[in-house]
Protein backbone atom coordinates (compact mmCIF):
# COMPACT_ATOMS: atom_id res chain seq x y z
CA UNK A 1 0.00 0.00 0.00
CA UNK A 2 2.64 2.22 0.49
CA UNK A 3 4.51 1.46 -2.76
CA UNK A 4 0.69 2.76 -4.24
CA UNK A 5 0.75 5.55 -2.46
CA UNK A 6 4.23 6.45 -3.53
CA UNK A 7 3.35 6.28 -7.05
CA UNK A 8 0.17 8.40 -6.79
CA UNK A 9 1.46 10.88 -4.87
CA UNK A 10 4.52 11.24 -7.56
CA UNK A 11 2.37 10.81 -10.26
CA UNK A 12 -0.28 14.10 -8.90
CA UNK A 13 2.82 16.20 -8.72
CA UNK A 14 4.08 15.24 -12.44
CA UNK A 15 0.60 15.86 -13.12
CA UNK A 16 0.85 19.31 -11.59
CA UNK A 17 4.06 19.69 -12.98
CA UNK A 18 2.17 19.43 -16.66
CA UNK A 19 -0.80 21.92 -16.06
CA UNK A 20 2.09 24.61 -14.90
CA UNK A 21 3.89 23.58 -18.61
CA UNK A 22 1.93 25.32 -20.95
CA UNK A 23 3.89 25.34 -23.73
CA UNK A 24 3.66 21.46 -23.17
CA UNK A 25 -0.09 21.86 -22.49
CA UNK A 26 -0.09 23.61 -26.24
CA UNK A 27 1.50 20.54 -27.92
CA UNK A 28 -1.14 18.14 -26.40
CA UNK A 29 -3.95 20.19 -27.61
CA UNK A 30 -2.35 21.35 -30.64
CA UNK A 31 -1.60 17.46 -31.58
CA UNK A 32 -4.75 15.50 -30.94
CA UNK A 33 -6.33 19.31 -32.58
CA UNK A 34 -5.56 20.73 -34.95
CA UNK A 35 -2.61 18.80 -36.52
CA UNK A 36 -5.13 16.13 -37.00
CA UNK A 37 -7.75 17.89 -38.57
CA UNK A 38 -5.02 19.32 -40.72
CA UNK A 39 -3.70 16.06 -41.14
CA UNK A 40 -6.76 14.84 -42.36
CA UNK A 41 -7.85 17.93 -44.67
CA UNK A 42 -4.64 18.64 -46.40
CA UNK A 43 -3.07 14.81 -47.44
CA UNK A 44 -6.51 14.18 -49.67
CA UNK A 45 -6.06 11.47 -51.90
CA UNK A 46 -9.36 11.71 -53.38
CA UNK A 47 -10.40 13.12 -56.39
CA UNK A 48 -12.21 16.60 -55.99
CA UNK A 49 -12.63 20.07 -57.49
CA UNK A 50 -10.59 18.71 -60.61
CA UNK A 51 -10.09 21.62 -63.16
CA UNK A 52 -11.40 20.24 -66.96
CA UNK A 53 -12.25 21.53 -70.25
CA UNK A 54 -13.48 19.92 -73.53
CA UNK A 55 -12.01 20.70 -77.29
CA UNK A 56 -15.40 19.17 -78.86
CA UNK A 57 -14.80 19.23 -82.89
CA UNK A 58 -17.68 16.73 -82.92
CA UNK A 59 -20.49 18.72 -82.01
CA UNK A 60 -22.82 15.75 -81.53
CA UNK A 61 -24.89 13.57 -78.84
CA UNK A 62 -22.48 11.12 -77.82
CA UNK A 63 -19.74 13.99 -77.47
CA UNK A 64 -22.15 16.66 -75.34
CA UNK A 65 -23.22 13.62 -73.16
CA UNK A 66 -19.22 12.89 -72.21
CA UNK A 67 -18.85 16.49 -71.51
CA UNK A 68 -21.74 16.40 -69.30
CA UNK A 69 -20.78 13.45 -67.46
CA UNK A 70 -17.93 15.21 -65.98
CA UNK A 71 -20.02 17.13 -62.66
CA UNK A 72 -19.21 18.61 -58.95
CA UNK A 73 -17.88 17.82 -56.72
CA UNK A 74 -15.21 15.62 -58.42
CA UNK A 75 -14.71 17.92 -61.25
CA UNK A 76 -15.42 21.67 -61.99
CA UNK A 77 -17.76 22.66 -64.27
CA UNK A 78 -16.24 21.53 -67.83
CA UNK A 79 -14.87 24.59 -69.86
CA UNK A 80 -15.12 24.83 -73.60
CA UNK A 81 -11.58 26.11 -75.74
CA UNK A 82 -10.35 25.48 -79.14
CA UNK A 83 -8.06 22.96 -80.47
CA UNK A 84 -5.11 25.62 -81.01
CA UNK A 85 -5.81 26.46 -77.16
CA UNK A 86 -4.65 22.97 -75.10
CA UNK A 87 -1.25 23.32 -75.41
CA UNK A 88 -1.19 27.15 -74.27
CA UNK A 89 -3.79 26.32 -71.49
CA UNK A 90 -2.08 23.19 -70.45
CA UNK A 91 1.68 25.29 -70.25
CA UNK A 92 -0.29 28.12 -68.32
CA UNK A 93 -1.66 25.70 -65.94
CA UNK A 94 -5.48 26.28 -66.13
CA UNK A 95 -6.43 22.91 -66.47
CA UNK A 96 -5.26 19.60 -65.14
CA UNK A 97 -7.50 17.45 -68.03
CA UNK A 98 -8.59 18.65 -71.27
CA UNK A 99 -10.40 16.06 -73.43
CA UNK A 100 -9.92 16.40 -77.13
CA UNK A 101 -13.09 14.77 -78.98
CA UNK A 102 -12.17 14.29 -83.02
CA UNK A 103 -14.22 14.97 -85.73
CA UNK A 104 -16.85 12.07 -86.82
CA UNK A 105 -16.59 10.75 -83.39
CA UNK A 106 -19.84 9.79 -83.29
CA UNK A 107 -20.44 8.85 -86.53
CA UNK A 108 -16.90 6.06 -85.73
CA UNK A 109 -18.16 4.85 -82.86
CA UNK A 110 -21.45 3.78 -84.24
CA UNK A 111 -19.44 2.55 -87.04
CA UNK A 112 -17.28 0.04 -85.15
CA UNK A 113 -14.39 1.68 -86.00
CA UNK A 114 -12.94 2.31 -82.81
CA UNK A 115 -11.69 6.23 -83.30
CA UNK A 116 -9.20 7.53 -81.08
CA UNK A 117 -9.92 10.63 -78.10
CA UNK A 118 -7.15 12.28 -76.80
CA UNK A 119 -7.10 13.11 -72.76
CA UNK A 120 -4.20 15.67 -72.07
CA UNK A 121 -2.93 15.03 -67.89
CA UNK A 122 -1.19 17.67 -65.94
CA UNK A 123 0.43 15.42 -64.15
CA UNK A 124 2.20 17.34 -62.05
CA UNK A 125 -0.92 17.31 -60.27
CA UNK A 126 0.46 13.87 -59.29
CA UNK A 127 -2.39 12.39 -57.01
CA UNK A 128 -5.50 14.49 -59.18
CA UNK A 129 -3.67 13.34 -62.37
CA UNK A 130 -3.01 9.33 -61.48
CA UNK A 131 -6.60 8.99 -59.46
CA UNK A 132 -8.39 11.44 -62.52
CA UNK A 133 -7.35 9.66 -65.62
CA UNK A 134 -8.38 6.62 -64.60
CA UNK A 135 -12.05 8.14 -63.63
CA UNK A 136 -11.88 9.85 -66.86
CA UNK A 137 -11.13 6.70 -68.81
CA UNK A 138 -14.27 4.73 -67.21
CA UNK A 139 -16.83 7.92 -67.00
CA UNK A 140 -16.20 7.96 -70.74
CA UNK A 141 -16.05 4.20 -71.44
CA UNK A 142 -19.49 3.88 -69.54
CA UNK A 143 -21.10 6.91 -71.58
CA UNK A 144 -19.95 5.61 -74.91
CA UNK A 145 -21.35 2.39 -73.85
CA UNK A 146 -24.42 3.49 -72.75
CA UNK A 147 -25.16 5.42 -75.79
CA UNK A 148 -24.37 2.26 -78.13
CA UNK A 149 -26.69 0.05 -76.06
CA UNK A 150 -29.60 2.67 -77.91
CA UNK A 151 -28.38 1.93 -80.98
CA UNK A 152 -29.72 -1.59 -83.07
CA UNK A 153 -27.68 -4.34 -83.38
CA UNK A 154 -24.86 -3.03 -80.88
CA UNK A 155 -24.66 -6.13 -78.13
CA UNK A 156 -24.61 -5.46 -74.72
CA UNK A 157 -21.96 -6.04 -72.32
CA UNK A 158 -23.11 -10.03 -71.12
CA UNK A 159 -21.24 -9.02 -67.42
CA UNK A 160 -22.45 -6.19 -65.03
CA UNK A 161 -19.61 -5.55 -62.97
CA UNK A 162 -20.25 -4.30 -59.57
CA UNK A 163 -17.27 -3.20 -57.55
CA UNK A 164 -18.19 -2.54 -53.39
CA UNK A 165 -15.61 -0.42 -51.28
CA UNK A 166 -15.94 -2.25 -47.76
CA UNK A 167 -15.31 0.21 -44.66
CA UNK A 168 -15.10 3.44 -46.58
CA UNK A 169 -17.69 3.07 -49.40
CA UNK A 170 -16.37 6.63 -50.77
CA UNK A 171 -12.66 6.07 -50.42
CA UNK A 172 -12.55 9.05 -48.26
CA UNK A 173 -9.07 10.09 -47.46
CA UNK A 174 -9.83 11.73 -44.48
CA UNK A 175 -11.48 8.62 -42.90
CA UNK A 176 -7.79 7.06 -42.59
CA UNK A 177 -5.93 9.84 -41.99
CA UNK A 178 -7.91 11.26 -38.92
CA UNK A 179 -7.56 7.75 -37.01
CA UNK A 180 -4.38 7.68 -38.47
CA UNK A 181 -2.99 10.68 -36.61
CA UNK A 182 -4.50 10.15 -33.48
CA UNK A 183 -2.32 7.02 -33.17
CA UNK A 184 0.48 8.26 -34.90
CA UNK A 185 0.28 10.95 -31.52
CA UNK A 186 -0.22 8.43 -29.08
CA UNK A 187 2.89 7.27 -29.92
CA UNK A 188 5.16 10.30 -30.13
CA UNK A 189 3.55 12.17 -27.29
CA UNK A 190 3.96 8.76 -25.38
CA UNK A 191 7.44 9.07 -25.99
CA UNK A 192 8.09 12.66 -25.58
CA UNK A 193 6.58 13.20 -22.25
CA UNK A 194 7.63 10.41 -20.52
CA UNK A 195 11.38 10.84 -21.70
CA UNK A 196 11.13 14.79 -21.40
CA UNK A 197 9.85 14.08 -17.34
CA UNK A 198 13.27 12.11 -16.97
CA UNK A 199 15.34 15.16 -18.39
CA UNK A 200 13.31 17.65 -16.47
CA UNK A 201 13.80 15.93 -13.35
CA UNK A 202 17.88 16.12 -13.87
CA UNK A 203 18.10 19.07 -15.40
CA UNK A 204 16.56 20.64 -12.53
CA UNK A 205 18.21 19.00 -9.89
CA UNK A 206 15.10 17.08 -8.03
CA UNK A 207 16.28 13.78 -9.34
CA UNK A 208 18.93 14.13 -6.84
CA UNK A 209 16.02 14.63 -4.27
CA UNK A 210 14.17 11.91 -5.04
CA UNK A 211 16.32 9.13 -4.62
CA UNK A 212 17.60 10.77 -1.10
CA UNK A 213 13.44 10.18 -0.05
CA UNK A 214 11.97 6.64 0.56
CA UNK A 215 11.63 5.84 -2.59
CA UNK A 216 12.53 3.11 -5.03
CA UNK A 217 12.91 3.82 -9.19
CA UNK A 218 10.43 1.38 -9.65
CA UNK A 219 7.98 4.02 -8.09
CA UNK A 220 9.81 7.19 -9.60
CA UNK A 221 9.43 5.78 -13.17
CA UNK A 222 5.59 4.45 -12.56
CA UNK A 223 4.54 7.89 -11.10
CA UNK A 224 5.47 9.18 -14.56
CA UNK A 225 3.95 6.22 -16.58
CA UNK A 226 0.63 6.46 -15.18
CA UNK A 227 0.43 10.56 -15.16
CA UNK A 228 1.48 11.17 -18.83
CA UNK A 229 -0.57 8.43 -19.78
CA UNK A 230 -3.71 9.81 -18.31
CA UNK A 231 -3.02 13.01 -20.07
CA UNK A 232 -2.39 11.17 -23.61
CA UNK A 233 -5.57 9.06 -22.69
CA UNK A 234 -7.90 11.98 -21.93
CA UNK A 235 -6.64 13.55 -25.29
CA UNK A 236 -7.03 10.73 -27.38
CA UNK A 237 -10.79 10.27 -25.99
CA UNK A 238 -11.41 13.91 -26.97
CA UNK A 239 -9.87 13.81 -30.01
CA UNK A 240 -11.57 10.99 -31.39
CA UNK A 241 -15.00 11.88 -30.00
CA UNK A 242 -15.09 15.16 -31.18
CA UNK A 243 -12.61 16.10 -33.60
CA UNK A 244 -12.78 12.41 -35.78
CA UNK A 245 -16.37 11.49 -34.94
CA UNK A 246 -17.74 15.05 -35.02
CA UNK A 247 -16.19 17.37 -36.98
CA UNK A 248 -14.32 14.90 -38.99
CA UNK A 249 -17.71 13.28 -39.59
CA UNK A 250 -15.56 10.21 -39.92
CA UNK A 251 -18.03 7.05 -38.53
CA UNK A 252 -16.78 4.85 -35.63
CA UNK A 253 -18.22 1.66 -36.54
CA UNK A 254 -16.70 -0.59 -33.22
CA UNK A 255 -16.12 0.12 -29.66
CA UNK A 256 -14.40 3.54 -28.05
CA UNK A 257 -14.36 1.88 -24.95
CA UNK A 258 -12.49 -1.12 -25.89
CA UNK A 259 -10.43 0.79 -28.20
CA UNK A 260 -9.38 2.88 -24.91
CA UNK A 261 -8.28 -0.11 -23.30
CA UNK A 262 -6.13 -1.09 -26.09
CA UNK A 263 -4.42 2.50 -25.77
CA UNK A 264 -3.97 2.43 -22.32
CA UNK A 265 -1.84 -1.12 -22.56
CA UNK A 266 -0.19 0.42 -25.31
CA UNK A 267 1.10 3.19 -23.51
CA UNK A 268 3.22 1.11 -21.04
CA UNK A 269 5.54 0.33 -24.10
CA UNK A 270 5.07 3.58 -25.63
CA UNK A 271 6.21 5.55 -22.10
CA UNK A 272 8.46 2.77 -21.35
CA UNK A 273 10.40 3.50 -24.38
CA UNK A 274 10.07 7.35 -23.43
CA UNK A 275 12.01 6.57 -20.43
CA UNK A 276 14.67 4.41 -21.21
CA UNK A 277 15.35 7.26 -24.07
CA UNK A 278 15.38 9.83 -21.11
CA UNK A 279 17.89 7.94 -19.10
CA UNK A 280 19.97 8.09 -22.14
CA UNK A 281 20.10 11.42 -22.92
CA UNK A 282 21.64 14.20 -21.41
CA UNK A 283 19.40 16.96 -22.38
CA UNK A 284 16.41 17.84 -24.28
CA UNK A 285 18.12 18.07 -27.70
CA UNK A 286 19.72 14.84 -27.49
CA UNK A 287 16.22 13.49 -26.55
CA UNK A 288 14.58 15.21 -29.48
CA UNK A 289 17.57 13.19 -31.74
CA UNK A 290 17.03 9.43 -30.29
CA UNK A 291 13.31 10.31 -30.85
CA UNK A 292 13.62 11.12 -34.38
CA UNK A 293 16.00 8.02 -34.68
CA UNK A 294 13.38 5.50 -33.12
CA UNK A 295 9.99 6.95 -33.87
CA UNK A 296 10.12 7.73 -37.32
CA UNK A 297 11.02 3.59 -38.86
CA UNK A 298 8.74 2.90 -36.09
CA UNK A 299 5.70 5.41 -37.37
CA UNK A 300 6.38 4.41 -41.24
CA UNK A 301 6.86 0.86 -40.78
CA UNK A 302 3.52 0.07 -38.70
CA UNK A 303 1.29 -0.10 -40.97
CA UNK A 304 -0.44 3.17 -41.21
CA UNK A 305 1.36 4.51 -43.82
CA UNK A 306 1.47 1.04 -45.86
CA UNK A 307 0.28 -2.24 -45.02
CA UNK A 308 2.79 -4.47 -44.16
CA UNK A 309 2.05 -6.58 -47.48
CA UNK A 310 3.80 -3.72 -49.23
CA UNK A 311 7.02 -4.22 -47.28
CA UNK A 312 9.61 -7.37 -48.45
CA UNK A 313 8.99 -9.88 -46.21
CA UNK A 314 12.01 -9.89 -43.84
CA UNK A 315 11.15 -6.70 -42.66
CA UNK A 316 7.27 -7.47 -42.34
CA UNK A 317 8.61 -10.75 -40.72
CA UNK A 318 10.45 -8.22 -38.16
CA UNK A 319 7.72 -5.57 -37.62
CA UNK A 320 5.20 -8.04 -36.20
CA UNK A 321 7.08 -8.02 -33.22
CA UNK A 322 6.83 -4.24 -32.95
CA UNK A 323 3.90 -3.16 -30.42
CA UNK A 324 3.15 -0.25 -32.62
CA UNK A 325 2.28 -2.47 -35.60
CA UNK A 326 -0.11 -4.44 -33.43
CA UNK A 327 -1.66 -0.97 -32.28
CA UNK A 328 -2.76 -0.11 -35.58
CA UNK A 329 -4.18 -3.45 -36.63
CA UNK A 330 -6.51 -3.70 -33.65
CA UNK A 331 -7.57 0.02 -34.07
CA UNK A 332 -8.23 -0.27 -37.39
CA UNK A 333 -10.29 -3.33 -36.62
CA UNK A 334 -12.20 -1.75 -33.57
CA UNK A 335 -12.74 1.47 -35.27
CA UNK A 336 -13.07 0.49 -39.09
CA UNK A 337 -14.56 -2.82 -38.96
CA UNK A 338 -16.58 -3.02 -35.27
CA UNK A 339 -14.41 -5.97 -33.85
CA UNK A 340 -15.11 -6.88 -30.18
CA UNK A 341 -12.64 -8.08 -28.12
CA UNK A 342 -12.99 -12.14 -29.26
CA UNK A 343 -11.14 -10.96 -32.61
CA UNK A 344 -8.43 -8.41 -30.90
CA UNK A 345 -7.48 -9.89 -27.56
CA UNK A 346 -4.52 -12.14 -28.69
CA UNK A 347 -2.99 -8.31 -30.19
CA UNK A 348 -3.86 -7.38 -26.67
CA UNK A 349 -2.09 -9.93 -25.28
CA UNK A 350 0.91 -9.28 -27.59
CA UNK A 351 1.26 -5.88 -27.27
CA UNK A 352 1.22 -6.23 -23.38
CA UNK A 353 3.98 -8.89 -23.23
CA UNK A 354 6.21 -7.01 -25.58
CA UNK A 355 5.28 -3.47 -23.53
CA UNK A 356 5.95 -5.43 -20.57
CA UNK A 357 9.55 -6.78 -21.53
CA UNK A 358 10.31 -3.31 -22.76
CA UNK A 359 9.06 -1.84 -19.27
CA UNK A 360 11.48 -4.20 -17.55
CA UNK A 361 14.69 -2.89 -19.51
CA UNK A 362 13.70 0.76 -19.28
CA UNK A 363 13.60 -0.01 -15.30
CA UNK A 364 16.53 -1.69 -15.21
CA UNK A 365 18.30 1.13 -17.08
CA UNK A 366 16.63 3.85 -14.93
CA UNK A 367 17.78 1.62 -11.75
CA UNK A 368 21.32 2.01 -13.48
CA UNK A 369 21.04 5.98 -13.77
CA UNK A 370 19.64 6.39 -10.60
CA UNK A 371 21.96 4.67 -8.93
CA UNK A 372 25.08 6.27 -10.55
CA UNK A 373 23.05 9.46 -9.34
CA UNK A 374 22.81 8.62 -6.20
Amino acid sequence: MRTLSNIFWLGTKELRSFLHDYVLIGLVIYAFSFAVLMGARSNSQELHDASIAFADEDHSELSRRIAHAFMPPLYQVPGNIGVADIVPAMNAGRFTFVVDIPPNFQRDVIAGHRPGLQINVDATAMVQAGLGSGDAQQIITTEIADFLSGQEGVPVSPVNLIVRLAFNPNATTAWFTGVMGIINTITMLAIIMSGAAIIREREHGTMDHLLAMPLSPFEIALSKVWANGLVITIATGFSLVVVVRQILAVPIAGSIPLFMVGVVIYLFFATAIGIFLGTVARSMPQLGLLFMLVFLPMNMLSGSNTPLESMPPWLATVMEASPSTHFVSFAQAILYRGAGFGVVWLEFVIVALVGGLFFGLAMWRFRTVAARVG
